[in-house]
């Protein structure tokens, strides 16, 4: 084994390890998350946002299912805790000891939640998502802090401005997504700048590009489906895909 890989082993244990733990409570948390209010007709394109809706809309949305039964799934926290450790062990071995891991650590598990109550109801909690804004807030400073490199700051807020503003202007324009995948937009834009403009575009090519992807393949596969789809887990797999291999898929593109 090349001896450059083997520092990187133990923050890949620890990472994952602290991930998985951070998982454990996350179905508990869920069954707390206050159900939304009943979707009446939209007059106007506020509706999304207030919704926090998620996903490419071709229809109206299926029944919701209650958070609290999503909780009570039997396999969801066994899911939950192997998932995220399995995600956090990848960046910590790809990104070893870093500032970075301050936020990315307790963002795997949040992501990972959003990620089933996405795919289970094509929603996106706000109660969820905007707590991230805070943690981000705090967290992002205080990493650059860490590794010394303010720069970090910069190349955060240019990743909530082009992710987050993608996402935002398509939702505005064209109603291509719903709010909620613009309030996920803003937090995984940050994450990635903050790593590299490398993970930040590689990142939004591989949301747009997955989510496509998936979508067709839904589409094909289920015809309910066809009428809506859930576009956040899609954006969370893009994101955690530039996390691990963003400067590898940016160099071997030529940048």
């Amino acid at each position: 084994m090349p001896l450059d890989v083997v520092p990187h082993l133990v923050p890949g244990l620890v990472v994952g390890l602290l991930c998985a733990l951070l998982a454990v409570p996350a179905p508990a948390l869920l069954a707390r998350v206050p159900e939304p209010a009943p979707e009446e007709p939209a007059a106007d394109a506020t509706a999304p946002e207030e919704a926090g809706a998620s996903g490419t809309t071709l229809g109206p949305p299926p029944p919701k299912e209650p958070y609290a039964e999503m909780a009570a799934l039997p396999h969801l926290r066994t899911g939950l805790v192997v998932g995220s450790g399995l995600v956090g062990a990848a960046f910590g071995a790809v990104l070893g000891w870093t500032g970075a891991l301050l936020f990315l650590v307790p963002l795997v598990p949040v992501g990972a939640v959003l990620l089933v109550v996405d795919w289970r109801t094509t929603l996106l909690p706000t109660r969820i998502i905007r707590p991230t804004y805070v943690l981000l807030a705090v967290l992002v400073p205080l990493a650059a802090l860490v590794d010394g490199d303010l720069d970090a700051l910069l190349r955060a807020g240019g990743g909530w401005l082009v992710v987050g503003g993608w996402f935002w202007v398509f939702w505005w324009l064209l109603g291509a997504w719903g709010f909620g995948d613009v309030r996920l937009s803003r937090v995984l834009g940050p994450a990635l700048g903050y790593l590299g403009w490398s993970q930040a575009l590689v990142g939004l090519g591989l949301m747009v590009l997955v989510g496509a992807l998936g979508g067709v393949v839904l589409s094909l596969a289920s015809r309910s489906l066809r009428r809506r789809y859930p576009y956040g887990p899609f954006m969370l797999v893009g994101a955690a895909l530039a996390v691990v291999a963003g400067p590898a898929i940016a160099a071997g593109l030529g940048y």
